[in-house]
């Protein structure tokens, strides 16, 4: 690990609506390129990422649920959009020279390993990019979720949640040009205030474990290298040291 890194192994949750880009809906190939070109800088500093990406740039079970159609059924297909997604990133990834791995926690042999805790930290060990796909392989659980559980099941030692601002605001930032940016908060802030950064069961799986989560603009082109450079970049969700 290069000695200028600050952490030796993040997880990376990007949400599917970053990888559709401008066009709001798909697969945008230069967003892909660029996001696989910021994960595979930072990756040849020989820091261990491990990635989890949303699907809602190709279905959001939630969405379909809401319309009328069953919702374990609807979530299923969220997690089969989210393969998608990490292939797509997968191709990117290598064309730039990274090793990867696709972890799916549904099984698809054809595609990708099947989930194993112990294989993926062994891929990180062996500087190889985890992309792990299909959520938890459960329905009624985001992919924040997912996200929340894989970080502490690899020793992940922050979530850098990678969104299209650049951090937490008192009011959404794109609507309200007065909102104000927080740069530190408690996770039990969070929870209360009903900021919209992770869902209720993603923050509070993080704050049982004191797991830290970076939210951070990830259009902008460096940060993720300067946060695991240890710049302070958008908002940290963490607790003091002793609070309960």
């Amino acid at each position: 690990m290069s000695p200028s890194a600050a952490y030796k192994r993040v997880l990376l949750k990007i949400s599917g609506e970053v990888l559709a880009g401008e066009q709001g809906f798909g697969l945008d190939a230069r967003m892909i390129h660029y996001i696989a070109s910021e994960v595979a800088e930072v990756a040849a500093m020989g820091v261990e990422v491990a990635i989890v990406i949303g699907g809602g740039n190709i279905f959001r079970g939630i969405d379909a649920a809401n319309g009328g159609m069953e919702r374990a059924s609807a979530d299923y297909m969220g997690m089969l959009a989210t393969m998608l997604n990490a292939l797509a990133l997968q191709s990117a990834l290598e064309k730039l020279g990274a090793v990867t791995r696709v972890q799916s926690a549904i099984d698809m042999r054809q595609l990708a390993e099947g989930y194993i805790r112990r294989r993926a930290i062994r891929h990180l060990e062996k500087k190889r990019v985890v992309i792990f796909a299909a959520g938890t392989g459960n329905p009624y659980f985001s992919t924040d979720t997912a996200a929340a559980l894989r970080a502490m099941e690899i020793g992940a030692e922050v979530i850098l949640k990678g969104t299209k601002v650049s951090g937490i605001y008192d009011d959404d930032p794109m609507k309200n040009p007065k909102a104000v940016k927080f740069d530190r908060l408690p996770f039990l802030t969070v929870i209360d205030k009903r900021l919209k950064v992770m869902d209720s069961t993603a923050i509070s799986l993080c704050m049982d474990h004191n797991l830290p989560i970076i939210v951070f603009n990830v259009k902008e082109k460096g940060n993720i290298k300067r946060i695991v450079q240890g710049e302070k970049l958008g908002t940290l969700v963490k607790d003091e040291v002793g609070q309960a």
